[in-house]
């Protein structure tokens, strides 16, 4: 998936600026697809330019004027034309992974070292997810109607923190068993 379909789905249902953008990218898609300020800034102009979202000036007394982007027709048909395509699983690029893979020559020590400190980020990820939970399933029924399928993208965040931690714990218990020489 590129950048732009995850633009262009966040101004579907809410059309806003950039930094409006990057507030949506932290509070939800972010947790799955990442993006800089200066990534999603440079793909709004290639949107525009493409005629794929349009913008309005809003001129702001005590601040710089913002643009305001929503989709187009044109940009309306481009993100459901990619939504009927099938999307290929993600390839890994880990390098902890690599790190561990080729971990003969390292100090089992410095090893654990380096797997508590990602325990620690997956594991304040982990609490940042079931904090999203705990609003969500604070919702009536009603008010959930449209938070239903991105808190399936929250679930599955979960599942993969939860996954990462359990994964890190088998890592532990085998770089300990090397340095205790077993």
């Amino acid at each position: 998936m590129s950048l732009r379909f995850a633009i262009l789905t966040l101004l579907e249902s809410d059309p806003g600026s950039g930094y409006d953008l990057m507030r949506h990218f932290k509070a939800g898609i972010g947790h799955f697809w990442n993006a800089s300020h200066q990534q999603v800034y440079q793909e709004l102009g290639k949107l525009n330019s493409e005629g794929l979202v349009e913008f309005e000036v809003e001129h702001q007394s005590e601040r710089p004027d913002r643009k305001v982007y929503r989709l187009t027709p044109p940009g309306q048909s481009a993100l459901a034309e990619w939504r009927l395509q099938p999307v290929r699983p993600p390839k890994v690029n880990d390098a902890l992974l690599v790190k561990v893979y080729g971990g003969l020559n390292v100090p089992p020590a410095q090893l654990l070292a380096e797997l508590e400190e990602h325990a620690v980020l997956h594991r304040e990820r982990l609490e940042e997810y079931r904090a999203s939970e705990a609003r969500f399933l604070a919702m009536t029924p009603e008010e959930r109607v449209p938070y239903r399928l991105p808190y399936l993208t929250l679930r599955r965040g979960i599942l993969y923190e939860q996954d990462w931690l359990r994964w890190l714990d088998e890592a532990r218990v085998e770089l300990e068993q090397m340095a205790a020489g077993s």
